[in-house]
């Protein structure tokens, strides 16, 4: 067995697609870079590409980091389904060895690498290995995003509680507002996951504009003016 140092970094998952992950990852990378930090993006798997990753790229302009834009993705495929789905349709087999060997070569150029998955903990990457599992492998801490839409209660409730079964460590939970207003079930849901999963939310990331939500800069504003800079260093510190 190959012995590898330790990653420093997240593993961005999120309680269901469309809830702002990569919206998130933009924000803490460009936070981390305002820190002083040599922050990494990496992508693993992005579905849905036509033809370029579009995700990727926003994660590499973000951290503006000392590798190729293309190295971020590893796998990109054009059908916008699960990652084994996606990579079966063109004929491709996705290897998770390959992955954990890319994050450490990838994470030697930097010293915090930012990992997103594709959809939520438990999406399949290949046969019966999931999100949970690369994660897993990676040994990296977890950092959940959730909507704070109708329904997050349940999703995010069950992704903590999968990955606690697990035994994945949970750095922490974040909302992202993903309509303009608010609804009136949202003043509830940050208590109610409290206190069904013991967990609270480090804050709620403001929905933003179209032009607005693609400046990193105005998300890490957004980002520094909901969540309290102490846990965004603690964040950023690692295990």
């Amino acid at each position: 067995m190959i012995s590898r140092p330790r990653l420093r970094g997240l593993f961005v998952t999120g309680t269901d697609t469309g809830v702002g992950k990569t919206t998130v990852s933009v924000a803490l990378l460009r936070h981390a870079a305002r820190r002083g930090l040599t922050p990494i993006p990496f992508k693993p798997v992005e579905t849905g590409c036509g033809p370029e990753p579009a995700d990727a790229g926003a994660l590499w302009r973000s951290a503006r980091p000392p590798i190729p834009q293309a190295d971020v993705c590893l796998y990109a495929f054009g059908l916008p389904a699960a990652p084994s789905v996606a990579a079966a349709a063109e004929g491709v087999r996705i290897d998770l060895d390959r992955i954990v060997e890319r994050a450490h070569a990838l994470a030697a150029q930097g010293d915090f690498l930012l990992v997103e998955g594709a959809g939520g903990l438990l999406v399949p990457y290949v046969d019966a290995l999931t999100a949970a599992d690369l994660a897993e492998r990676l040994g990296l801490s977890l950092l959940v995003v959730a909507r704070t839409a109708l329904g997050t209660v349940n999703h995010t409730a069950l992704t903590l509680r999968e990955a606690a079964r697990r035994g994945l460590d949970i750095a922490a939970l974040i909302f992202n507002r993903t309509t303009p207003q608010p609804g009136p079930h949202e003043p509830s849901n940050a208590e109610l996951i409290a206190t069904v999963t013991g967990r609270s939310a480090l804050g709620t990331l403001p929905y933003l504009s179209e032009g607005a939500a693609d400046d990193p800069d105005l998300l890490a504003d957004a980002l520094e003016g909901s969540v309290a800079d102490d846990a965004l260093g603690r964040l950023l510190a690692g295990p």
